[in-house]
């Protein structure tokens, strides 16, 4: 466990809040640059052990809430009232209908999660099973970075001192804990709240550019010692991808990231490192930390007086494409760190579904009908749940409309016997008119689907539950609410029906036993419908 912690710094006691209050007047700005070839006007160097990563991989990768009924004339003037706000009091006047509607109609979400299918228990875990074995007798102190006296031994590594308990732990270190062979977080694990809440809150104290990647993309590490990758807002929630975009070549959204995380959850996948939205600071909470001297150089004050920066990377890196603030003010979505590889490591697989990423050229699967059955034969996906875990996937991505997913990970400790993490989902959530069938070949391919699964698509597709409802009320507590518009919402309702209209048309062709994988150990099914 010592090696799990990081090394802590020694720091002074005096606390230092986030202030997300626009800085000083931008054009000020300029007097605190430092002069070319000095470094003079970089905050001060520290050390910082890394203990986490996003990925071993380089190259992986305003709500319309519907209106109460009133009368024709009530609705004009509400609507006239409503178009009259700014865009930010029309966004939290649409999320403070919506809380209240939840009030009123009771919570979805909550008689969702308290179904049967949503408490199922895992199978007993043992050492192999989970992630990381803590003794939790060894108990450690915080303030020792403080105290060299207390807290460090000789060697300088920090020490145990019998005055902190395992409970006590930072959030993301909790939740790194709590990952095992069959999920990265356990249903209604408060950990996960509080670590978002810590997202959301925490002073961030060093910003600098994740590497690899086609756009850009932000490590952001906390006063907790925790980290996260920023996505920075690039389009309004109003915004389609234009149609004569590739979908390697479109924008990555960070209210996709969120609207992936929450989506997951409510699928009861719980493969997404958990996200949050956050309004960031970019004079205070960027530039002012950042030790990233490529990054500090692309800020710049635009025509309307707003900070602006492009950092660098493949894609969208350039003054044309610069990400503004509102002056300084800009929103982004964070994703919790995984543990470090050096702690855990991970596989990297080629996705058999991966698409050519070529203007012209197809993959063998676009041409191939019988490509599933190659696939069958070929390990891992010749035994075990991996092919299982695929379809899963591949409903995932079609809900959200993702159909950049090249690549999947695994923990290496798990062997082939565990799931796969729901990595990069930022190209999610960009036309929600436009169902991109394709997504769905290795569903119609295979022809294959958990029960568990199964069941829970057509529990989401009742009207008592109703997926975009469910979805909706889950967004409602992100700090950026509302994340998706309606029309995304209504989308994945749509979707979902013809995924299930897939597979009832695979059960006809081929019979329920030899589509529907029994993976829920049951012998009354009438328990879970």
């Amino acid at each position: 466990m010592i090696d799990l912690l990081p090394k802590l710094e020694r720091r002074s006691s005096s606390a230092c809040s986030c202030s997300h209050t626009p800085s000083e007047d931008p054009q000020n700005w300029a007097k605190h640059r430092a002069k070319p070839g000095s470094e003079s006007g970089w905050p001060n160097k520290h050390t910082l052990r890394i203990l986490q990563d996003f990925s071993n991989e380089p190259n992986s990768n305003l709500s319309s809430h519907s209106l109460e009924k009133i009368t024709v004339g009530e609705r004009s003037e509400a609507l006239k009232r409503f178009e009259q706000l700014t865009g930010d009091e029309k966004r939290h006047t649409a999320r403070d209908s919506a809380l209240k509607n939840a009030a009123v109609m009771g919570s979805r979400l909550s008689a969702l999660f308290e179904h049967p299918l949503y408490t199922r228990p895992l199978p007993p875990l043992i050492d192999e099973d989970t992630l990381f074995n803590v003794n939790t007798d060894i108990r450690f102190d915080p303030k020792a970075a403080e105290n060299p006296e207390n807290g460090e031994g000789k060697d300088g590594d920090y020490a145990p001192t019998g005055e902190m308990s395992s409970d006590s732990y930072p959030n993301w270190l909790r939740f790194h804990i709590g990952i095992n062979r069959y999920e990265l977080y356990s249903r209604h694990n408060p950990v996960i709240d509080a670590m978002l809440k810590d997202l959301v809150s925490q002073r961030i104290t060093s910003v600098a550019m994740k590497s690899g990647g086609t756009q850009l993309k932000l490590i952001m590490t906390f006063q907790n010692y925790g980290q996260a990758l920023f996505k920075p807002m690039k389009q309004t929630r109003e915004q389609e991808t234009p149609p004569d975009f590739f979908y390697f070549s479109d924008f990555e959204r960070h209210n996709a990231e969120i609207a992936a995380y929450h989506l997951d959850r409510i699928l009861d996948f719980r493969r997404v490192p958990p996200v949050t939205g956050r309004l960031v600071n970019m004079t205070k909470e960027i530039r002012d930390v950042t030790r990233d001297k490529k990054l500090w150089r692309t800020f710049f004050i635009s025509p309307a007086n707003n900070i602006c920066f492009y950092g660098e990377c493949s894609y969208y890196c350039s003054t044309e494409h610069a990400l503004c603030g509102k002056p300084d003010q800009i929103e982004g979505s964070l994703a919790a760190f995984l543990p470090d590889l050096a702690l855990a490591k991970r596989r990297t697989w080629r996705n058999p579904w991966r698409r050519s990423y070529h203007k012209r050229k197809k993959a063998e699967w676009e041409v191939d009908p019988d490509y599933c059955e190659e696939v069958k034969q070929t390990p891992p996906y010749d035994s075990g749940t991996r092919l299982l875990d695929i379809m899963d996937m591949t409903i995932f991505d079609f809900l959200m409309g993702n159909m950049d997913r090249h690549h999947y990970e695994t923990f290496e400790k798990f062997g082939n016997e565990t799931f796969i993490i729901h990595l990069d989902n930022g190209r999610g959530f960009g036309k929600h008119s436009h169902d991109e069938l394709s997504i769905l070949v290795p569903l119609s391919q295979c022809c294959r689907v958990k029960r568990s699964t199964h069941l829970r698509l057509q529990l989401l597709a009742k009207e008592e539950f109703r997926l975009s409802a469910l979805m909706e009320e889950s967004l409602q507590t992100d700090t950026l609410s509302p994340i998706l518009i309606r029309p995304h919402l209504e989308a994945m309702d749509r979707r979902l029906r013809l995924v299930l209209q897939v597979l009832a048309d695979c059960i006809e062709k081929e019979g329920y036993s030899n589509v529907v994988e029994d993976d829920l150990l049951v012998e009354d099914v009438c328990t879970f419908v």
